[in-house]
């Protein structure tokens, strides 16, 4: 066994965490009124929110140097820089192409099956400020402190220094007795630390459903029922037909091996809600099960946790049809155009701003004259539409790391069927 092997029987026991998580949490919510409030509440605190957040932590303690490694050793190595640009050129073009194509599903599933809205009374909202604007958005990319953009976990910012860092390292690698092998070798004593944490899987994937069990219990779809299955159905279709139809057009792999491979990506996409957190975890399988060269994943990985949120880009576009509708407002087709444009950049900004979801939203709602307040009622079951999104994203992010690598013949079909 490989030292850079996963842990046996990863999936089998993160899926047994996860259903544990929610079936002691469900009892413990259910059943309450048994219980002392302070032994409710410390069990709730103690053992599930704290457990899972220490796990969440543990994730995205390693985010940051483990993108910087990757990126830098990936971008070092190539032979040719020219590669780079064609690299960054498809990977952003595929990313652009799937959001659009994942909002223009979305506003025409809303429209086939006729997305009505919430007709109880709505609640005022405040929508939280953040920099949602191009403009600050394309600033991030560029920050004018290299550590102020690792303190702040600026993902745009972290992946152009990185970017650079590793084009100044290839270009001067004789001159510096090939300092870009201890890059390589640091990234792998990362990738070990990944390792070590995914060991630990399962007891944060029960302590991270059983909090929101705990905090929710199992009703919370209510009178917007269909607004929820609307947006699972879409969430569904787009991750199995348009990652299958372009793993099949542009690079013609199997999609059924594809998805095979990337359960424990899913999982834990599912069970964090964080794309940057599962960033560890993707780059591994991408890598390792999927054949994809580092030259490839370090570099489209990272971008996509940063610019790539299909399922973000759903939810903003059925969202703002059931908004409309519950103020009665009849979009006209121009409008359902700026949807798809506003969707796309503010995908692109999303993750660079606290409750980034919500944020852009607002954006949305803001350009075509939409209430804020009916914001609150997407609240209120985005929390498990959430989990399900962050896997959409993720598993697209895979998906565009194997075609831009087979184009590249930077994927090895062998390990990919093996």
């Amino acid at each position: 066994m490989s030292q850079l092997d996963p842990p046996k029987n990863l999936t089998k026991n993160v899926l047994l965490g996860m259903f544990a998580g929610v079936f002691s949490a469900f009892i413990f919510f259910y059943f309450q009124e048994l219980l002392p409030q302070t032994v409710f509440n410390g069990i709730e605190k103690y053992l599930f929110n704290l457990g899972g957040q220490i796990f969440k932590n543990l994730l995205l303690l390693i985010v940051v140097p483990l993108v910087f490694f990757s990126l830098v050793s990936g971008i070092s190595s190539l032979s040719n820089m020219v590669k780079l640009g064609s690299i960054a050129s498809k990977t952003i073009m595929l990313y652009l192409m799937t959001t659009a194509f994942a909002v223009i599903i979305a506003i025409f599933f809303g429209w086939v099956f006729n997305i009505s809205g919430y007709e109880g009374e709505v609640g005022s909202f405040n929508a939280p400020s953040g920099e949602t604007s191009l403009y600050d958005t394309v600033l991030r990319v560029f920050p004018n402190n290299i550590f102020g953009a690792f303190v702040e976990n600026n993902m745009l910012g972290i992946v152009f220094i990185s970017i650079l860092f590793g084009i100044a390292l290839n270009l001067t690698d004789d001159l510096t007795d090939k300092l870009s092998k201890n890059f390589e070798k640091l990234n792998i004593v990362f990738m070990k630390i990944v390792l070590i944490i995914m060991s630990f899987a399962p007891i944060g994937v029960f302590c991270l459903m059983g909090s929101y069990v705990m905090d929710h219990g199992l009703n919370i779809f209510g009178d917007l029922i269909q607004y929820v299955l609307i947006l699972i159905f879409v969430l569904f279709f787009h991750l199995i037909f348009t990652y299958s139809i372009i793993l099949k057009i542009f690079a013609n792999l199997n999609p059924i091996i594809f998805f095979k491979k990337m359960r424990n990506v899913a999982l834990f996409a599912f069970s964090t809600s964080s794309s940057a957190a599962t960033i560890p975890v993707t780059l591994k399988t991408v890598t390792d099960d999927l054949g994809v060269k580092k030259d490839v994943s370090s570099f489209v990985v990272p971008v996509g946790a940063t610019i790539n949120m299909d399922g973000t880009a759903i939810m903003q576009g059925l969202a703002t049809m059931f908004i409309a509708s519950t103020a009665g407002v009849d979009l006209s087709m121009i409008e359902y155009m700026q949807i798809v444009l506003l969707a796309m950049v503010a995908s692109i900004g999303a993750a660079a701003v606290p409750s980034a979801g919500t944020i852009t939203l607002a954006l949305i709602l803001s350009s075509l004259g939409l209430p804020l307040d009916a914001i609150g009622l997407i609240l209120a079951v985005d929390r498990i539409l959430d989990m399900i999104r962050t896997s959409v994203n993720v598993i697209g992010d895979s998906a565009i790391a194997c075609i831009v690598g087979n184009s590249e013949n930077l994927l090895n079909k062998e390990v990919f069927y093996k």
